[in-house]
């Protein structure tokens, strides 16, 4: 029996099933036919975040950021290297507190920039720093194996 999985799209936000065994080749979005996995952390606001946290059946690693920090800027093409790595089994979301400061207050944000990994809406862990490509991707191996 095929296993299909609630994917959002990063393009419309359209919700698509996906059956579980394609994930890997390349599928595209129902309603506009642009790619689900774009190998990018997709840019959320606070109007898309909650339905991609919520609707997405693979987890959702979180960079929560704002284009002042030093250390964000740092971190940000390391984690665009680990996206492509992680994709399609994570969704990789980047959230400017900067512009979206309720969601950095109502996940209590304390230091930038800091991942979160969500999964079925809730979150699952939260790791502090600036980190670099191979400790990113150890550390959301990690906690997916928990």
């Amino acid at each position: 029996m095929t296993t299909s999985l609630h994917i959002v799209c990063p393009h419309c936000d359209a919700v698509n099933r996906v059956p579980d065994e394609r994930l890997g080749e390349g599928p595209t979005c129902g309603k506009c036919q642009l790619g689900l996995f774009t190998g990018q952390p997709v840019d959320l606001s606070n109007a898309r975040f909650q339905k991609h946290i919520e609707r997405s059946d693979i987890p959702v690693l979180v960079d929560f950021w704002a284009p002042w920090c030093g250390p964000c800027r740092t971190m940000a093409p390391f984690y665009a290297q680990a996206a492509q790595r992680l994709e399609p089994r994570v969704r990789v979301v980047k959230v400017d507190t900067e512009a979206n400061q309720d969601l950095g207050a109502r996940y209590a944000i304390r230091s930038i920039p800091t991942l979160a990994l969500f999964r079925g809406g809730r979150e699952v862990a939260r790791q502090p720093g600036a980190m670099d490509a191979g400790n990113i991707l150890a550390w959301v191996q990690q906690q997916l194996n928990r």
